[in-house]
């Protein structure tokens, strides 16, 4: 979808953050934008900060409800017409601690919204992309934790490494139309989900026996936060990489190259594990829709931004 102007998009998790600064660069492409999040009081908020409030709606959405959403989906096409853009950005940073460690509502809160509720969005928009036939594309907000794994996050790390295999999946499937996928997997940005995640999670779990409001996350040893903040980046960072990454049909939209050492570091542990022996060439002749994917090689390689 290399021209935005005049085509539309649906922004889960929009009202905040990323989410919000994607609405933002969107309309500054001329697209109009549908906002979904399930807090008015951010809803609110984010309507304010758009002066031509022409080509922006927003309504309110809990994505675990999927009668809910279809409904949502309705009214964008209703108010804007077909929907080229499809940003499942809508998302909580999960309870820490060890796997064996988080509650069962605590799992299934997790899974539901980082994960199911992304699956939802692709059932419910894309074959109506499929329909219409103008093109579109699907961005699911996944993290940097999904290419190194974060000690401690071990709920947050599974759900957003599986979007990498649902969209990796997707882009396969989709050969030969109209619609393209893609993981976004940011490092720090200035984004509110540190604050959003807690007053979701209480949405979802305040009736909970035993619940308690999350404290405050404990800096970890040796950690300074001070340079952690002077490095974070500015979200609408983030939304110029995004559609960059949509008007270029990347598969992987990664922002940090920062991570990049540590990810090889990862990638070569995994070629380590396999077996030293000769690959059976018979075997791979049978079996080669298991020993490649040959919609992961046409990933290009992504440019500076600045060029």
């Amino acid at each position: 979808m290399e021209n935005l102007k005049g085509k539309t998009a649906f922004i889960t998790g929009g009202a905040s953050g990323i989410g919000l600064a994607l609405a933002h660069a969107c309309c500054e492409e001329g697209m109009k934008v549908v906002i979904a999040d399930i807090r008015q009081s951010a809803i609110d908020e984010a309507l304010a900060t758009f002066t031509d409030k022409s080509s922006v709606h927003a309504l309110m959405l809990d994505v675990t409800d999927r009668k809910a959403f279809e409904k949502a989906a309705d009214e964008a096409e209703a108010k804007f017409g077909n929907i080229h853009l499809l940003v499942n950005n809508a998302g909580i940073g999960c309870a820490r601690g060890g796997l064996w460690e988080v509650s069962y509502a605590q799992t299934d809160v997790a899974l539901d919204i980082n994960l199911t509720a992304v699956l939802t969005g692709l059932q419910i928009f894309i074959p109506r992309m499929l329909k219409h036939g103008e093109g579109g594309h699907v961005v699911s907000t996944a993290s940097k934790a999904a290419l190194i794994a974060v000690p401690g996050c071990g709920l947050y790390n599974l759900t957003k490494q599986a979007l990498i295999s649902m969209t990796e999946t997707l882009v396969s499937d989709l050969q030969g139309t109209t619609v393209g996928a893609s993981v976004f997997c940011p490092g720090p940005f200035k984004s509110s989900l540190g604050q959003t995640s807690g007053e979701i999670e209480k949405i979802f779990l305040e009736n909970e026996p035993g619940y308690k409001e999350p404290e405050a996350p404990k800096p970890r040893p040796g950690f300074d936060m001070s340079a952690f903040e002077r490095n974070t980046r500015p979200a609408q960072e983030a939304a110029v990489r995004i559609l960059r990454g949509v008007k270029r049909n990347d598969l992987y939209i990664f922002t940090h190259s920062e991570f990049k050492k540590g990810f090889e570091d990862r990638v070569n542990a995994m070629l380590r594990a396999f077996p030293d022996e000769k690959p059976n060439e018979e075997f791979c002749n049978a079996f080669g829709f298991l020993v490649s994917n040959p919609a992961i090689t046409q990933q290009t390689q992504v440019p500076a931004l600045d060029n």
